[in-house]
């Protein structure tokens, strides 16, 4: 039997925590009696900075309830760095951990199914969404056109795969020899090539409350995942600066034509609409060479990604 670990940042989810808590205890409870997972397996919640009771909820369930465990980061991190506090802290507490959410949107029927894909020797099972019934019509489409350029950007990462996944205590091992501050660990964790594999994963509405993950957190997200792991923006700039080139010499020559022939016009329209259509390409190609720019600033700096103020 392994010693399982689930791990579950938090922002703001005082709504929900007790009922994903329930749901929890009484898939741990059945696991272990059909010894799936020993008896001091745990449910780890990361406090990821909240302006709610949420992290005197989880201490009141951490005295209630065997299973909970909580980590109190000393303020807001963000997602994807509180995920990363709680993956690194419970890797010395168990031999292999699921990171989910904390409103268990996402299946938690798949954690059996994982941990049996562990024993048969994967060290690494993605949980792979076959089903967006759960979620706002805006957040599927947003989420498969983010799937899609990504994909079309050359960063590695599984297709509508987000957070939902089991990792061997050796893969998280690994992974923290990663050093970088800007974490998008959708496409950090398939570069640790080793064994893998994959479960259906049935997202369901949300038990209480609202999402944290904004538009804005999305959109925030899918930019970072681009340029933390692929330089092909930058090669878009280049051809597109090439094509711009091309139709400038095709206009000349068209000039050219024109003044010869004695044909020419004054077109402000024309002139205006090239001036505004090559200086928005200009800022756009400043704006993406601004975000690689400020990723190094970021990383060059060496800052810890997060503080743990309290452990229970």
């Amino acid at each position: 039997m392994i010693k399982l670990a689930t791990v579950s940042p938090c922002y703001n989810e005082e709504e929900v925590l007790r009922h994903s808590v329930e749901r929890l205890s009484a898939l741990f409870e059945r696991m272990t009696a059909e010894g799936l997972i020993s008896r001091d397996s745990m449910m780890v919640f990361v406090n990821d900075g909240s302006r709610d009771r949420t992290w005197e909820i989880i201490r009141q369930l951490h005295q209630e309830n065997r299973f909970v465990r909580g980590i109190n980061l000393s303020r807001n991190e963000g997602h994807q760095n509180a995920l990363f506090a709680g993956m690194m802290t419970a890797r010395e507490w168990a031999d292999a951990i699921v990171t989910i959410d904390a409103d268990l949107q996402d299946d938690i029927e798949c954690i059996p199914q994982m941990v049996r894909h562990f024993e048969e020797g994967y060290d690494i099972v993605y949980g792979v969404k076959v089903s967006r019934q759960g979620d706002p019509l805006m957040k599927k489409l947003t989420a498969q056109t983010f799937y899609k350029l990504q994909s079309a950007m050359g960063v590695e990462s599984v297709y509508n795969h987000a957070d939902f996944r089991l990792m061997s205590r050796r893969s998280l091992d690994m992974l923290s020899t990663y050093k970088e501050h800007n974490l998008y660990l959708r496409g950090l964790i398939p570069q640790i090539g080793l064994p893998s594999t994959t479960v259906d994963d049935t997202i369901s509405e949300r038990y209480a409350g609202s999402s944290k993950y904004t538009l804005g957190k999305m959109m925030g997200l899918a930019l970072n995942g681009i340029t933390a792991f692929s330089v092909k923006p930058l090669y878009l700039i280049f051809n597109i600066g090439l094509l711009f080139l091309v139709v400038a010499l095709g206009i000349g020559v068209y000039v050219a034509y024109a003044l010869i022939t004695g044909s020419a016009v004054h077109g402000w329209a024309s002139l205006m609409l090239s001036v505004w259509l090559v200086g928005g390409f200009i800022l756009t190609s400043l704006g993406i060479m601004g975000a690689y720019i400020g990723k190094i600033y970021t990383e060059v700096k060496h800052r810890p990604l997060f503080h743990v103020q309290e452990i229970l």
